[in-house]
């Protein structure tokens, strides 16, 4: 029987979870603040961040942003919808390549920030996805 800690580390580009759900609000503060009142969550500026397990890393602890946006936010553009997903992915600069290669529009030049890479992509309805690939450490 093989030891899982001597297992390769999967590098398959893909998605690996639910990094964030923005939507519209038409009074982004306003909602936040009920839901805090109403719903308990831990809000700040700029919505409130949920953290869970990975249940095959029991180590990994990974983020989940819940973001109200101002109605009409250029944010989500091109998008005409009312909400965007952002997706964990692991090996971004592979899936962005294997995304060109299906003719997926990519919106924007891929970023990096301290806390992990970020790109914009639209799927084939319409919407507007945010692809993340989280850093293990975030270093200040």
């Amino acid at each position: 029987m093989e030891d899982s800690k001597n297992k390769p580390e999967d590098t398959t580009p893909k998605v690996t979870g639910i990094g964030g759900i923005f939507f519209f609000s038409d009074n982004p503060a306003e909602t936040r603040e009920w839901y805090a009142k109403n719903l308990g969550l831990d809000v700040n500026e700029w919505g409130s961040t949920f953290e869970s397990r990975n249940i095959n890393k029991p180590d990994e602890v990974n983020q989940l942003q819940w973001s109200p946006f101002k109605s009409g936010s250029e944010y989500f553009a091109p998008s005409k919808k009312e909400f965007m997903i952002n997706y964990r992915v692991q090996n971004i600069e592979e899936l962005v390549k294997n995304l060109r290669a299906n003719g997926v529009t990519i919106l924007d030049e891929m970023e990096t920030f301290n806390y992990g890479k970020f790109i914009h992509i639209m799927d084939s309805e319409g919407n507007k996805i945010e692809l993340w690939e989280p850093v293990d450490e975030v270093k200040l």
